[in-house]
């Protein structure tokens, strides 16, 4: 065989799979359609350290290109909540590339300009088909991302919800002093049916603004369009320089639901699971599970199912928790928005601390001490939209 495990797709789930897994022994073959990794990069250039936290890895400066001291979160009025929590504007392509970096160095074998086109499980090996021929291995890990048809190929329906994914488009723009603000923005109302509308400064010059909508289809074109007209107005710009376009999805409420099955798993944004760090870590839980399948001998989905186990018992509650959070957002009018964010304007917020659960809590405590009547805004969760 060509090796113990074939990951496919050099996502950052994927690579950390890859590496936890060469890390415990298992020959690992890494396959990335692209050329070049982290070209072009998915448009994800910013994470916040408790996202990172979570995966146990340490920011690098050398993809770092401006720090961040926290967020904002503006309503349709113009209702600011902010909120300070250590957070990073990212070279996405640096990053991508220093852990191809890290991963080589641990063993694993990556490939680059390999495009998988299908999978057949032949006796006791999988054969993966590809672009530059035919690989063979024990134990296959899926990790190519949002738009993975592999997944499927196996008969996997990865999301609960794929009707939810967050299509976005994202802008890096330059104009002067743009990217000098230590806050990332994060715009939210009808606007932006779903989530959200950003502005990410970039150091100097430079910065980032883009759109993100659910249930509008997969182009978010127009709500971007009105997006920068309306950025140039409250920035009193009259015009803004277009450096680069970038277009994807984020599984953010979806929900993972079948990502495992006999010698196949599947991580990241192919399974339904968000964020840069969170994947990271559904990652290494993947790829530490699979080389112990592989070192046992039993690769069957009952012996898989550790990865599950662990993933839900550290993030499936807070998925469930943004998933009600999100709903409740894309259900709600602007004029109960702007009344939700009255509640927190001008808070110290910085009380907030634990799981996402022991969160939630708080925050409710918060609102039920200031402003009770502000639960029944949550109403909105249940209305038929």
């Amino acid at each position: 065989m060509d090796a113990d495990i074939i990951v496919i797709g050099a996502s950052p789930a994927g690579m950390m799979a890859a590496r936890s897994a060469c890390e415990k022994g298992a020959a690992v073959l890494l396959l990335e359609k692209k050329e070049e990794i982290g070209h072009p990069p998915h448009p994800a250039n910013s994470f916040f350290k408790g996202m990172l936290d979570k995966c146990g890895e340490k920011v690098d400066p050398s993809y770092v290109l401006h720090n961040l001291k926290g967020m904002k979160i503006i309503s349709p009025s113009g209702r600011t909540v902010e909120v300070e929590t250590t957070g990073y504007a990212i070279d996405k392509t640096a990053f991508d590339r220093f852990y191809a970096k890290k991963i080589m160095k641990t063993g694993v074998d990556l490939r680059t300009g390999v495009e998988v086109q299908d999978i057949q499980k032949e006796g006791d090996k999988f054969t993966v088909n590809t672009s530059a021929g035919v690989f063979t291995s024990k134990l296959v890990i899926i990790s190519d991302g949002i738009n993975s048809k592999i997944a499927s190929l196996v008969g996997l329906k990865t999301m609960k919800h794929p009707e939810d994914i967050a299509w976005g488009i994202e802008l890096d723009i330059k104009s002067p002093g743009l990217g000098k603000p230590e806050m990332f923005e994060y715009y939210v109302g009808n606007h932006a049916p779903g989530w959200k509308t950003t502005y990410s400064p970039r150091g100097g010059d430079n910065a980032a603004i883009g759109a993100y909508v659910r249930r509008c289809g997969t182009d978010a074109t127009p709500y971007l369009n009105a997006w920068v007209e309306n950025f140039k107005k409250l920035k009193g710009l009259e015009e803004l320089e277009v450096v680069r376009k970038l277009s994807g999805g984020d599984p953010i409420v979806t929900i993972p639901k079948e990502y495992i099955t006999d010698g196949i798993m599947v991580v990241g944004g192919a399974a339904g699971q968000s964020g840069i760090g969170y994947a990271m870590r559904a990652g290494q839980i993947c790829g530490d599970v699979a080389a112990d399948a592989i070192s046992k001998g039993n690769i069957s989905k009952s012996a898989l199912l550790t990865y599950r186990k662990t993933w839900e018992k550290e993030f499936l509650a807070e998925h469930y928790l943004g998933r009600i959070g999100l709903e409740t957002l894309r259900k709600m009018t602007d004029r109960e928005i702007d009344e939700m964010a009255r509640v927190f304007e001008k808070e110290d917020l910085s009380f907030i601390h634990g799981s996402s659960v022991e969160q939630a809590m708080q925050v409710f405590a918060f609102m039920l001490k200031k402003k009770p009547s502000a639960i029944l805004k949550f109403r909105a969760l249940l209305r038929n939209k």
